[in-house]
């Protein structure tokens, strides 16, 4: 039972590191995949003129 104990903490503390690394340190221009384009108006009659 004491083996599982300290299994079950190791993880945990694998995924807490984990997120802590993917959340702060990881840029997130590497999950991106393709870009997005953010303009207000585009090609046409968007209704905003």
């Amino acid at each position: 039972m004491d083996i599982l104990q300290h299994l079950l903490v190791y993880i945990t503390v694998a995924l807490a590191v984990g997120y802590l690394v993917n959340k702060f340190l990881i840029p997130k221009s590497l999950f991106s995949g393709k870009k997005r384009n953010n303009k207000a108006c585009g090609d046409g009659n968007c209704g905003c003129h």
